[in-house]
């Protein structure tokens, strides 16, 4: 199952040139990092990014990353995948834009 990151250009840049990170500030704030399903990510972006128009979208292959995801609760009730270790470059599955709209995020096709 593909899960989804989001990452300010900014952020991705330090990631991609580090080769790894333990994510976003918020991911450090809160020990693991973030990140939503492809039924959760438009609503993250919407929330969390609203204002955000140089973004990043990461895909990563769920059950590659080990026992160190864990499916927790969130937003309604809704399970959210966590990760609770650092994120290593060759985790990553493709990065895209994802540029803010007249109306939103647009996402890649074949997202939803």
């Amino acid at each position: 199952m593909l899960i989804y990151k989001i990452f300010r250009r900014s952020e991705w840049a330090a990631f991609h040139a580090a080769g790894i990170t333990t994510g976003a500030p918020i991911d450090v704030q809160d020990g693991y990092i973030h990140f939503s399903t492809a039924a959760q990510v438009a609503e993250t972006a919407a929330k969390h990014f609203a204002a955000d128009s140089d973004l990043v979208l990461l895909a990563l292959e769920s059950d590659r990353l080990g026992a160190a995801l864990k499916w927790e609760p969130s937003r309604g009730g809704a399970l959210f995948p966590h990760l609770y270790r650092a994120l290593d470059l060759t985790d990553v599955l493709w990065d895209k834009s994802l540029p803010l709209g007249a109306t939103g995020h647009i996402f890649p096709e074949g997202i939803f």
